[in-house]
């Protein structure tokens, strides 16, 4: 079968991306050699070069496993990626972090493999092999020499369909993940974003930590993980993508081999209870949320809300309003650390799932600084809401997008998951190639309308996780229903916030 060709080849395009976006980017003021004029805006940068990735071939086997093949033989590995479509959002209430548990377990033992020997036949291929949960999906992946895709393929059949969960590997990752977690709520950048998911979505699914809580990990068991792989880890409800130096032809039969005979289960594939936020679950008012950590070095600032989903029609526009505000070179970092020096970075983030996603703008500040960093986080979102983005700051920030899209397609296993993305969403896969020109055709007008209408400050919310008496009063001044929360009686499994028993606000 022949392949299709890439023209240019990918490697030249994204050298040519990159050349681009060093010229689009440069310091406002240029370095200057003997004689030379400063120059106080940047050169007018060329216009960015399309990328065209081969066309995916697609076939769904007779068990419902949906199987998309990216041929490039441009590179001489192959990667394989098995997506089951479901992730941290069908996690039960009481059991945070079940799924990324499950998925994290699968390379741990199966009915024929231990968890060292996986290791080692793993590396005997010369090959990598991951797993993990995130919302919306949980994953298995291997990345191997071409000539060499068959044992690894075998590998991944069996840790994605025979895992047997193991007590003594329960518990060893178990108490792996209770360790990381004691250290993350000691951090107040960390709790702050646990407690920012509550104050969004309340009890609704993507409310609490993906990798859970101490008393969620604790109540889990052995038959908690096998109940979820069984009811979701099933042929219909997963992807396989493959991708790099393997023709479409062999790609297909090597996937009929090793899951062709993957068993369709007899049961209907559960429906999703939704992963929406408690729309008006707090009267419809802000919360503004202050966790109060005396020990705490810095304050960790938190403004969020709700976003957009990964098909919302203005998904483009909201990554490029993103980006003004995001970044080095981004508005909150030039406002906050830059010209006021009051973190050492300031930066936001769209978090688009299937359904509607967080948004967040966060810096880390000395504790006095606390309000003032709030207040400048709610005054850039408003000013980006209000005033029009001049094209000079918005080409570079444009650039920053087109780059980091171009590097996240360089390697095989880059590819694989942007094919793999767009799958889970139920994207059409070509969308891939109409990523810069999407990105581009966003105006000023765009992003102050998307800004205005979608991340508006009044219906932001704030948390604030530090020394509180430090920053508190003038805090009150802004905000006239601060909720204060010692840290003795914070309670994440709850969209109260509180453990039962706690006092109201303060």
């Amino acid at each position: 079968m022949s392949r299709l060709q890439i023209f240019p080849p990918r490697a030249k395009a994204f050298s040519f991306i990159f050349a681009v976006i060093l010229g689009m980017t440069l310091m406002t003021k240029d370095t200057f050699a003997q004689g030379a004029v400063p120059r106080e805006t940047p050169p007018p940068p060329a216009a960015p070069r399309s990328v065209t990735i081969p066309k995916p071939f697609e076939r769904t086997l007779k068990n419902g496993l949906r199987v998309i093949v990216i041929e490039d033989h441009d590179t001489t590995l192959v990667s394989s990626l098995l997506m089951v479509k479901n992730g941290a959002e069908v996690d039960p209430s009481a059991l945070g972090g079940l799924a990324d548990m499950t998925a994290s377990l699968l390379t741990k033992g199966t009915k024929t493999r231990t968890a060292p020997e996986i290791a080692q036949a793993i590396e005997a291929l010369g090959a990598t092999i991951n797993s993990g949960a995130g919302w919306d999906a949980s994953r298995a992946s291997v990345n191997v020499m071409s000539s060499k895709i068959e044992p690894a393929m075998a590998i991944l059949a069996d840790v994605v369909r025979n895992p047997v969960f193991k007590d003594e590997e329960i518990e060893r990752l178990r108490q792996q993940n209770l360790d990381s977690l004691a250290v993350a709520l000691r951090d107040p950048g960390t709790l702050a974003g646990y407690v920012a998911a509550r104050v969004v979505f309340g009890d609704a699914a993507y409310g609490h930590s993906l990798s859970g809580t101490p008393e969620s990990l604790t109540r889990m068991k052995r038959d908690d993980i096998a109940s979820l792989h069984a009811k979701y880890y099933r042929p219909d409800n997963a992807v396989l993508v493959i991708g790099g130096d393997i023709t479409p032809d062999n790609a297909f039969k090597l996937a009929e081999r090793t899951f062709g005979d993957w068993a369709k289960p007899a049961m209907m594939l559960p429906t999703s209870s939704g992963a929406r936020m408690n729309d008006k679950a707090h009267g419809g008012t802000s919360r503004i949320v202050v966790v109060d950590m005396p020990d705490a070095g810095q304050a960790a600032v938190v403004l969020t809300r709700s976003g957009i989903s990964r098909t919302d029609p203005d998904y483009f526009r909201g990554i490029v309003s993103n980006s003004v505000l995001s970044g080095y070179s981004g508005r909150l970092n030039q406002e906050i650390r830059i010209k006021r020096g009051l973190s050492y970075g300031a930066r936001s983030s769209l978090d688009v799932r299937r359904d509607v996603g967080p948004y967040t703008a966060s810096a880390q500040t000395k504790n006095p600084s606390g309000a003032e960093v709030a207040s400048l986080l709610t005054g850039e979102l408003g000013r980006l809401s209000n005033e029009p983005v001049q094209d000079l700051e918005l080409t570079p920030r444009k650039a920053v997008l087109i780059g980091s899209f171009a590097r996240n397609l360089e390697t095989t296993d880059g590819l694989v998951a942007q094919i793999a993305s767009r799958a889970l969403y139920g994207l059409s896969l070509d969308e891939i190639n109409s990523y810069i020109k999407n990105v581009q055709a966003v105006t000023p007008a765009d992003v102050q309308r998307f800004t205005g209408a979608r991340l508006g400050a009044k219906e932001s919310n704030i948390v604030i996780v530090g020394n509180a008496k430090e920053f508190i009063e003038p805090l009150r001044k802004q905000f006239p229903n601060v909720e204060l929360i010692p840290l003795a009686e914070l309670d994440l499994n709850s969209a109260t916030l509180r453990k039962s028993g706690a006092g109201g606000k303060r």
